[in-house]
């Protein structure tokens, strides 16, 4: 009896043995610790679930969720296929497979897929959950998309709590502030212990700049769950963007922020995953001595994931190490995934180009991310110097109109650059010696006048450059002296009147007012014909500036007296 009571206790014990194994393998727990990004001790319970449970297909949707969250897009397509295999209706694989298809840019599969996605749905309302979550995935998220298809979930299902914080998330993607609180808050109605809706609110204030209530959100949702890594991964966030509005306390915020992260980290499986984002956050809070130590040793390890590259180009080009940048981002550049790359990877390349004076291929560059990126508007100016200094004239002037008009950063410097590289392209094209010779293009005119003009109404005060690059535009339009029009006299009218205002002119301004006055006599001698009149401001001209040409040759023209200033 003995033996045969230790054979039952010892049954007993493995089946309890393998109750809590199954227990901690669980669908259940697989989500949650999704749900807490740790994602590699996720995988593996999923891929173990793939494998004794294999007929399932839920198991299957969220191991293949879990690639795409990592950016594994290959892989969770796979693994989305391997679950419609299970089940060929599954909704939540064909979801999978739409926002595969919206991560590969293929809007038509993946419409396809979350419309069959939704016909297998049923009352289930999580296939709506997770359509409503792909629209939101990526650097572009498709707000309003999201709403569509989760306000139709919330139909299906009202008592679903995770489908309004999803719901708040699309909201919050549109900046619809108070919308996504509503859904926060109907969320934490249905489960008042739902740490992710608190974590989200708190996403929301500081959307708003509200960072104080932004902080009690993520303490509450820490009392919720002390564990719940994601609190302080946004707390850390919150504190960057606080450092950055809030200058002050800059230094103060940076500093907690790296520890609220660090803290993520430690409740996090510190995955290569994990460690990228925090890669990402490091620069984001201006960390780069640190990022680029991160970076490198992200780089070395087997296998290493191609985005180490990104952030050590990044990293070494912001601290000067340029050799270092150069090879990691033409790593990154040349073996990643053509959809992996973005924009600012050109950009920084495009930088540390610059700084080895290739401006050929810095310009190649520079031209290739405003391509991809429109919105990129305060590289325009880097574009606008290089063909500036090539006296590409025309483009020059081009690019700072694109600038001034797509980046918050211009000054009216900037708009006097424009100004002047179209007043530069006409005079070109005006002095060709090319065969056959171009005809002048007269609109660089009326485009660098409107340059000008914006300047000088954006001033209290008269500006004389400005006043004497819109008279000498305007006389370049001036064919012949012999049939002068007119066309500058009144803005060398009002470059003389400013001038002569001045307490103490300057060298530069006596130079001006003497081509003022120049213009005048040559007006006055051609096309009024009034000999005195040309006479008296020839002679103006001479007395501001006596080596003024156009004076000079005036008196030389009438010799005599007139030449000995008599």
């Amino acid at each position: 009896m003995k033996n045969m009571s230790s054979k039952i206790v010892g049954v007993a014990t493995g089946l309890v043995f393998i109750g809590s194994s199954v227990f901690a393998q669980s669908l259940a727990d697989a989500k949650k610790a999704i749900d807490a990004e740790q994602y590699q001790k996720a995988k593996s319970m999923l891929k173990n679930l793939t494998a004794t449970q294999s007929t399932k297909d839920e198991n299957f949707f969220y191991l293949g969720w879990v690639y795409l969250e990592q950016e594994y897009v290959d892989s969770a397509k796979a693994t989305f296929t391997k679950g419609l295999a299970a089940n060929p209706k599954s909704a939540l694989n064909y979801a999978g497979l739409g926002a595969v298809a919206l991560a590969n840019k293929d809007q038509a599969g993946a419409q396809t897929n979350f419309n069959q996605a939704l016909s297998l749905a049923g009352k289930d309302s999580k296939p709506y959950q997770y359509v409503g979550e792909s629209y939101l995935l990526g650097d572009k998220p498709d707000g309003a998309a999201a709403v569509a298809v989760l306000t139709k979930g919330v139909a299906v299902n009202a008592k679903d709590p995770d489908l309004y914080v999803s719901l708040g998330d699309a909201y919050r993607s549109q900046l619809k502030n108070t919308e996504a609180v509503t859904a926060y808050q109907n969320a934490l109605n249905l489960n008042p212990k739902l740490a992710a809706a608190k974590v989200s609110t708190g996403v929301v204030w500081r959307q708003a700049n509200n960072w104080e209530e932004s902080e009690k959100e993520f303490k509450d949702a820490l009392a919720i769950d002390p564990n719940f890594g994601p609190a302080y991964r946004e707390w850390a966030e919150t504190d960057i963007r606080w450092a950055q509005k809030v200058p002050a306390q800059a230094s103060a915020k940076v500093n907690e922020a790296v520890e609220q992260y660090r803290k993520f980290l430690s409740l996090t499986d510190n995955s290569v995953e994990s460690r990228l984002r925090y890669a990402d956050f490091l620069y984001q809070a201006g960390k780069f001595k640190e990022l680029q130590e991160e970076a490198t040793a992200l780089s070395k390890m087997p296998n290493a994931n191609l985005r180490a590259y990104r952030y050590l180009g990044y990293a070494g080009y912001e601290n000067a190490d340029y050799t270092t940048a150069n090879t990691a981002l033409n790593t990154w550049l040349t073996k990643a995934d053509p959809k992996r790359v973005i924009p600012y990877d050109y950009y920084y390349l495009g930088r540390i180009q610059l700084k080895a004076k290739d401006t050929t291929a810095a310009l190649q560059t520079f031209e290739k991310t405003v391509q991809l990126d429109t919105t990129m508007g305060d590289l325009y100016a880097d574009i606008a110097k290089i063909y500036y200094a090539k006296r590409q004239f025309v483009k020059a002037g081009d690019n700072y109109a694109q600038y001034v008009s797509k980046s918050n950063k211009a000054t009216l410097n900037d708009y006097f650059s424009e100004g002047f590289s179209y007043y530069f392209a006409y005079g070109d094209q005006l002095s060709s010696k090319a065969t056959p010779k171009p005809v002048a293009d007269t609109m660089l005119l009326v485009k660098a006048d409107s340059a000008f003009s914006h300047i000088q109404s954006k001033l209290t005060t008269p500006n004389t450059m400005v006043t004497l690059y819109r008279a000498r535009l305007y006389d370049l339009k001036e064919k012949d002296r012999n049939n002068i029009v007119g066309y500058a006299k009144p803005f060398y009218e009002k470059l003389i009147e400013y001038t002569t205002a001045k307490p103490t002119p300057t060298e530069a301004d006596k130079k001006n007012l003497a081509e003022a006055y120049a213009y005048l006599g040559a007006y006055a001698e051609y096309k009024e014909k009034d000999a005195a009149k040309a006479s008296e401001n020839y002679t103006k001209a001479r007395e501001a500036d006596p080596t003024n040409r156009p004076a000079l040759d005036y008196f030389k023209r009438k010799g005599g007296a007139a030449a000995k200033g008599k």
